[in-house]
């Protein structure tokens, strides 16, 4: 219980695909429909047994005035309806006797069936069969909900004949007058209603003739008996406990692999021509030159760029100025390790020198996502699997080389009015060009997000896009956004 209320610490794994329609399955909805059939045969069932027995209530006439059975006071009303003895109702018990039961048996053997039912109403076996019944019809395709009514039916009968042996002491009367009611009875009491021949006949018959009398239970048994239903529902708490403690412990975040040499300078910009920039990934380090923190900050998590944003009023500017500042790191590792843990080893670098501290969080935004059109793609995959990716503007195209579709697709979330993600399902990596719609094209160091409310929209670069067989589809979906909650300005060497 302690673990439901920890928040989830661990981020959303691959967020990019957090957009992605999943088409529907029928197979809930078919399994409902079932369901709700056998539900409805049940709830419609039910009724009818209520209203048989209701009527047979309504048809009845008094025997005779509340007379006193035992301790307890009940109505006892005479039925045309040849039903057996039985107990009707919750609150308000009614005892039913079939008209002429009372001239077949004995005043003793009578008296017995008065125990029996009465004994019944003492225990509320009429409310335990209600909800049973209730449980069987939410629960009408498990088999051992219907197991477990009828063992309920076996157990109440057997207590309340315990209970009149108890007290009369004499099994055959008690037996004959069972047998009395069944041959005068032509049918059972309905299911809502406690009568005296249910469970099996025979096995009843038979333990009450071979009756013993129950053992009382002591205080040592009681004592057991406690300590067992203790154990029976503490026991499951504690296991979670433990359990909670160990997956805590196993779910903490292990230490993260480091860099053995990093080297961290802000980035000196002329202000003449575009950001010499350039992103170099080796089997033993990373070369980041020129490149905004929003874009290294997105390389350590494999995350779109135009998609980490500051908390709250900070969402247009980071903590201490602007997540397009950029910098110059070159890091290396001290054996050659996969591009994966190169980048948990940026995480690691982040978090020491920059104090990076972030969290991630979803919302629904219109989106474009960008999805293979008719046809297929037209992009030439690079031969490098390692390769390093680079992005150059040229006065007609913007050429990519060694870049995964979440590079495009955050190229575009700068430059059009929505988030674009990718639906594309393309995972290697890739040489295009992507030509220039215009001179609408924004410089991504603008600002973190990269977009303005005027930026264009999606058909801008629908021709360029269609070159690379490719397509901008508008819509609506839950966005992953990497929040940051706190950042420093780093000391350089």
């Amino acid at each position: 219980m302690g673990e439901i209320s920890q928040p989830f610490a661990a981020p959303p794994p691959a967020p990019l695909l957090a957009a992605v329609p999943q088409a529907p399955s029928q197979i809930p909805t078919v399994l409902f429909g079932i369901w709700l059939c056998g539900f409805a045969l049940g709830a419609f069932c039910w009724p009818r047994a209520w209203l048989r027995i209701r009527a047979a209530v309504r048809t009845a006439s008094p025997l005779q005035a509340d007379q006193p059975i035992g301790r307890t006071s009940i109505r006892v009303m005479g039925s045309p309806a040849l039903l057996e003895p039985c107990v009707f109702g919750i609150f308000r018990p009614v005892l039913l006797l079939p008209d002429g039961i009372r001239e077949r048996l004995t005043p003793r053997q009578l008296e017995t069936i008065f125990m029996h039912e009465l004994c019944h109403v003492r225990r509320r076996d009429n409310l335990a069969a209600a909800v049973h019944m209730v449980v069987e019809t939410l629960f009408w395709f498990y088999p051992p909900a219907y197991w477990i009514g009828k063992r309920l039916m076996d157990e109440r009968e057997t207590a309340c004949d315990e209970e009149v042996l108890r007290v009369i002491g004499s099994p055959e009367v008690y037996a004959n007058g069972i047998l009395a009611v069944c041959r005068f009875c032509l049918q059972p009491s309905p299911v809502l209603a406690a009568g005296v021949t249910g469970s099996n006949l025979k096995k009843r018959i038979e333990g009450i003739m071979g009756y013993r009398a129950a053992l009382k239970l002591g205080f040592s048994r009681k004592l057991l008996l406690a300590l067992a239903a203790i154990t029976a529902f503490a026991g499951p708490i504690a296991i979670g406990v433990v359990n909670a403690t160990a997956i805590r412990a196993q779910s903490e975040p292990a230490v993260r692999p480091a860099f053995e040499v990093a080297s961290v300078k802000l980035y000196k910009d002329d202000g003449v021509g575009p950001r010499n920039s350039h992103t170099s990934y080796s089997p033993q380090g990373v070369d980041f030159g020129g490149r905004s923190l929003g874009f290294i900050i997105g390389e350590a998590y494999n995350f779109t760029g135009g998609r980490i944003v500051g908390p709250g009023s900070l969402t247009k500017e980071a903590v201490w100025g602007s997540l397009a500042q950029g910098y110059d790191i070159v890091a290396k590792a001290d054996h050659a390790v996969p591009k994966d843990q190169l980048r948990l080893m940026l995480q690691s670098l982040l978090a020491e020198r920059f104090k990076l501290k972030v969290h991630w969080e979803a919302k629904t935004d219109p989106v474009y996502r960008l999805a293979v059109a008719n046809g297929g793609p037209k992009l030439e995959e690079s031969q490098e699997t390692e390769g390093t990716f680079a992005m150059s503007c040229g006065p007609d195209e913007i050429v990519f080389r060694n870049a995964e579709m979440m590079r495009l697709s955050g190229f575009l979330s700068g430059q059009v009015d929505r988030i674009v993600v990718d639906q594309t399902g393309l995972k290697g990596l890739y040489n295009f060009s992507l030509k220039r719609p215009g001179d609408t094209l924004q410089d991504p160091r603008a600002k973190p997000e990269g977009r303005s409310p005027d930026s264009p929209s999606a058909g801008t670069f629908a021709d360029a896009l269609k070159h690379l067989g490719l397509q901008l589809i508008a819509g609506t979906a839950p966005v992953d956004y990497l929040v940051v909650d706190h950042i420093e300005r780093p000391s350089e060497n």
